[in-house]
């Protein structure tokens, strides 16, 4: 029981910062989609809906793809930092809000 501890205290931490990444930026996107008429409303839509349309191991797949070595992500991160993002704690608290965000929405 001792050992779960760290576990769950990691769940948290990325549930926490997930949250207050997508809180906001949803509850933004949200007042647009309902509020505001522009072009590429629909696409914006569709965009936030995919995460809920798509099999969760084809979102997760994205997700690694991107973050990976090959992805532009990844590649990014890669020539910044020297490692790619996949399999961090960022990636974990990104893979969070990607399927959050359209709940938030």
């Amino acid at each position: 029981m001792m050992f779960d501890i760290p576990i769950v205290a990691l769940s948290l931490q990325i549930a926490l910062v997930a949250t207050g990444l997508t809180l906001p930026i949803g509850l933004i996107t949200a007042w647009l989609l309902v509020r505001k008429n522009f072009r590429g409303k629909f696409l914006l839509d569709v965009f936030v809906s995919l995460p809920l349309a798509l099999p969760p191991v084809v979102v997760g797949y994205v997700l690694l793809w991107l973050v990976g070595s090959h992805g532009w992500v990844g590649q990014i991160s890669q020539g910044l930092f020297g490692s790619t993002l996949a399999f961090t704690w960022f990636a974990a608290v990104l893979a969070s809000s990607v399927v959050s965000f359209p709940l938030v929405v």
